[in-house]
């Protein structure tokens, strides 16, 4: 990347804001003093805000999701936690082993589909909103018309800094890294807006095409300027552009997205998915089990979520979903998260099995599969 290119990921510690004009109080993208700032500071215990700024928090994210679906983005309210804020209408609450109804994405009529429920129907969008009262954020679904959005996470993590790998990939591979819609994280890094070609599907990926660098695609979503963590308050940045979103460079492109579709495509031969321990040894998936338990904070929803498709592909899924929350509960990772990554592994291999039976059947649609 040329030294005297001005880039969206120039600056990785800037801390301000805004995606239209930041001197606009009747912006709705545009967020009043944050009354919640004082929150930001406490620790990740998540002490419980009070009412009123729950409340303020709520309508706020309303009005930022609202301006996003007039842009014709699709969204979903999130809670504090940064996951889907409308309960699944398929389990009941505590019940981790009811997981099934995987298949379902919103066929029942009802919400609670996670990301199936995305709609910029502003009318849609308030419903979604008045059934997650508790919701203080909202997430933006990716790879999606009309838009097609791809999200490149920056992370700054240790020595890990996601600004930096794209930077090193934007020289190696000859591409500048124009000024998009940049969303600053509470935890100091970033989130890139590019839009994408409609033929070409972009998967999730952690950690690819560098460390540090994740990629919201299909299936995924980014979270909202304006959504309310207890880390503080994701923000637009006012070194890129307000609208609209900036296209993918080819070549950052063919890093990141599936190889193309072409006519008469068959599937690519799968790797059998990891293995569950022996059954003749003792206690079958204590090893899953124990993956999960000895999890540290910041790996604790990866590992959950790994461990729980390895389940469910062996057909132990729901046998294993009491034992598997129980684990992450005593890591510390919080119930409602804990149950929401156990279903939503349940999901997501119950649609891998689909398009496996698909492909089988001779009608692979060239989607991967998204629990690797």
């Amino acid at each position: 990347m040329a030294s005297d290119d001005r880039t969206a990921c120039s600056d990785p510690t800037d801390p301000t804001g805004p995606l239209a004009d930041p001197t606009d109080p009747t912006d709705p993208t545009n967020p009043p003093a944050d009354p919640t700032a004082p929150l930001a500071a406490r620790s990740e215990r998540r002490a419980r805000a009070p009412a009123h700024v729950r409340a303020l928090a709520h309508a706020r994210a309303l009005a930022h999701a609202l301006a996003a679906a007039d842009h014709g983005l699709a969204v979903i309210p999130l809670t504090s936690g940064k996951l889907p804020a409308v309960r699944s209408p398929h389990r009941a609450d505590g019940d981790a082993a009811s997981v099934g109804h995987a298949q379902c994405r919103g066929e029942c009529g009802r919400p609670g589909h996670g990301i199936h429920d995305a709609t910029a129907e502003p009318a849609a969008v308030r419903a979604l909103f008045a059934a997650a009262p508790w919701a203080t954020g909202y997430g933006i679904a990716c790879g999606t018309p009309p838009r097609h959005l791809i999200g490149v996470d920056l992370d700054i993590k240790g020595r890990t800094d996601g600004t930096a790998a794209l930077r090193r990939l934007a020289r190696a591979h000859g591409f500048a890294v124009p000024l998009t819609v940049t969303v600053l994280t509470p935890g100091g890094g970033r989130h890139l807006w590019f839009t994408g070609p409609p033929g070409r599907e972009v998967p999730n990926a952690v950690g690819r095409p560098a460390p540090g660098i994740d990629i919201r695609g299909a299936g995924g979503y980014l979270v909202g300027p304006g959504s309310y963590t207890p880390r503080g308050t994701y923000r637009l940045s006012p070194t890129g552009p307000s609208w609209p979103p900036a296209p993918v460079p080819a070549a950052l492109l063919d890093l990141v997205a599936a190889p193309p579709p072409t006519a008469n495509r068959r599937p690519p031969p799968r790797r059998p998915a990891p293995a569950l321990p022996d059954p003749a040894l003792p206690d079958p998936g204590a090893r899953l089990v124990d993956f999960v338990r000895n999890s540290r904070a910041g790996h604790r929803n990866d590992r959950l979520f790994w461990a729980a498709c390895r389940a469910y592909e062996s057909g132990a899924g729901d046998e294993l979903a009491p034992a598997l929350l129980e684990a992450a509960l005593r890591t510390g990772l919080p119930a409602r998260e804990a149950r929401a990554t156990i279903a939503s592994a349940a999901r997501t291999t119950a649609a891998q099995a689909a398009r496996t039976t698909a492909a089988q059947a001779g009608s692979y649609d060239g989607r991967r599969p998204g629990c690797s």
